[in-house]
């Protein structure tokens, strides 16, 4: 396992983000997804965000990325949302015939914790622990 590393720890923090268009319209395609991701990695870079993997759908995209612990999750996500939503919807005038209001993205969002282990196994460690010394 590769671990990132500051001036006081090391950690792999990796998460999956998953982003739906605004009333599920299917308006992605490659060309899209691209600029979308593009986006993503400039502004994931004042962050302490990195992409890892990218693939979308035509509602909706998979982000895996990984993050460092002073990251603020949230925030990073509401400012990729905004600003994405504001230059995907300039620089594809056609999107506006389907999405006639502001918001590209819906509201929601889904993202989920990865890691190297299942829960299971953390949960058997975690419980193991001490039972050597007694």
């Amino acid at each position: 396992m590769v671990l990132d590393s500051n001036n006081h720890s090391v950690f792999s923090l990796h998460y999956h983000l998953v982003l739906v268009v605004k009333y599920r319209k299917k308006v992605f395609n490659d060309e899209k997804s691209n600029y979308a991701k593009d986006i993503f990695e400039r502004i994931g870079s004042n962050y302490n965000i990195s992409l890892v993997e990218w693939h979308h759908d035509k509602d909706h995209v998979h982000i895996l990325f990984k993050a460092h612990p002073n990251t603020e999750l949230s925030k990073f996500i509401n400012a990729y949302k905004s600003a994405s939503s504001r230059l995907i919807k300039r620089d594809f005038p056609e999107i506006k015939q389907q999405l006639w209001k502001e918001m590209f993205w819906s509201k929601s969002y889904c993202l989920i914790t990865t890691g190297g282990v299942s829960i299971e196994t953390i949960k058997k460690y975690i419980q193991s622990q001490g039972q050597n010394n007694k």
